[in-house]
């Protein structure tokens, strides 16, 4: 069960994936042209962009395809914080966090430098301390990171496409198990664990640990002396002590065992509309 959650964390896309992506035209004439967007959904989205504005597509991009979705950094805890991050990648001359990034050099294609520039903004706060993860969608386009701008220990670097997940539909039983957390107590502070949407649980299958959220993150933030931070990279079980990236604590956090396939994948996040 641990293999499974933590490749799921990096290999698919749910209700909680929000991404922000790289294209690449191949369209002779305009060939080495890019554009950086926000998808909830990799697969729709590059669909829509060959499709034009009346697919759903940007106008940007309208009429110049076809394009390529070449890479993409997925992870981020919500929609808000990846339009941020896209806006400063789009935008890094205006952005108070890359300041000292160097603008595009003559000799340097679009492409390259719009690598150069995110791998400058995985390595600068508040991003640094995301759980990202960069993939590379079509590998022949793969470019190495600088020794000095590698990413983050705790930022995978992975390759191929994403599936849309479904989960398996559980009996009503199960899922009566998963949500009755009231029965355990905060291994931290000993209180009862009232709301399971507060509960985090061991991804070790013999570890029956269970905290509140906020309690375990203080407690991982305090043993790494990073408290001045709100979030945590990694941490040990206060149980059985094995290791885990606290993005891969919230992904197990929030696993449910109802099907959750996306019955209106057809229908844009709120935010691609406002792209459109």
């Amino acid at each position: 069960m641990i293999g499974y959650w933590m490749d799921e964390c990096v290999n698919d896309t749910g209700n909680d994936f929000y991404g922000v992506y790289l294209l690449y035209c191949l369209n002779p004439k305009y060939k080495g042209r890019t554009y950086i967007g926000f998808t909830v959904d990799p697969n729709r989205r590059i669909k829509q962009h060959n499709g034009g504005v009346q697919k759903g597509g940007a106008f940007r991009t309208n009429g110049r395809g076809p394009w390529e979705m070449i890479l993409i950094v997925h992870g981020f805890p919500s929609d808000i914080i990846a339009l941020q991050f896209e806006w400063a990648w789009q935008n890094p001359g205006k952005s108070r966090r890359l300041r000292h990034v160097a603008s595009k050099k003559t000799k340097e294609t679009v492409v390259k430098f719009r690598f150069r520039v995110l791998s400058e903004m995985l390595n600068v706060g508040p991003w640094n301390r995301l759980p990202l993860t960069i993939r590379w969608l079509k590998q022949e386009y793969k470019m190495e990171f600088d020794v000095d701008q590698q990413p983050p220990t705790h930022m995978p670097i992975a390759y191929g496409s994403l599936n849309k997940r479904k989960s398996k539909k559980a009996s009503k039983g199960d899922f009566e198990e998963v949500k009755d957390v009231t029965i355990y107590k905060c291994v931290e502070c000993l209180k009862r664990i009232k709301d399971p949407d507060d509960c985090l649980s061991c991804l070790s299958a013999d570890c029956q640990m269970k905290a509140h959220l906020i309690c375990l993150a203080k407690r991982f933030l305090m043993e790494s002396d990073d408290t001045s931070f709100l979030i945590p990279i990694e941490g040990d079980c206060p149980k059985c002590y094995h290791t885990f990236l606290w993005r891969d604590w919230l992904k197990y956090r929030n696993r449910t065992d109802e099907d959750t396939s996306d019955t209106n994948s057809d229908n844009p996040h709120w935010a691609e509309a406002l792209h459109q």
